[in-house]
C-alpha cells in the first residue's frame, strides 16, 4: 500500500477530484494549506511600494491506495491539476506499512 500526497492549486480541486473518482478512488483527504515552493510566494507593485505574500494558499490531497494503482492515480492528477505555470505543486509517493481502523482496532500489516 502506498500513500500519495499531491499539494495544487486551490482553483483545480474539484478537476482532481473528478479526475481520481473516475480511476475509482473515492476515498480522500482534503486541507486547505499554505506554503511556498520554488516560487518563493508573489511580489506586487502597489502605489505604497513593493508588496509580497510569502505563503501561497495550496490544497493538500492525500490518497491511500493499492500499488497496482500509482500510475493511474499519478495521472490522473497530474492531467488535472497542471496547468503549466509555476506554482502547479508537487506529488509525494510513500510506502504505508500499517494501517489500523480506530472504531474497531482492525489492523492490516503490508509488506
Amino acid at each position: 500500500m502506498i500513500k500519495i500526497e499531491a499539494i495544487i492549486r486551490p482553483d483545480r480541486l474539484k478537476s482532481v477530484k473528478q479526475a481520481l473518482t473516475e480511476v475509482g478512488i473515492n476515498a480522500m483527504t482534503i486541507a486547505n494549506v499554505k506554503g511556498r515552493g520554488e516560487q518563493a510566494g508573489l511580489e506586487f507593485t502597489a502605489r505604497t511600494g513593493l508588496f509580497r505574500i510569502d505563503e501561497l494558499p495550496k490544497v493538500k490531497i492525500e490518497v491511500f491506495i493499492e500499488d497496482e494503482d500509482e500510475d493511474k492515480v499519478i495521472d490522473a492528477i497530474l492531467a488535472s491539476a497542471r496547468t503549466g505555470e509555476m506554482g502547479d505543486g508537487k506529488i509525494f509517493v510513500s510506502p504505508v506499512t500499517r494501517a489500523l481502523k480506530i472504531r474497531t482496532g482492525e489492523e492490516w500489516r503490508y509488506a
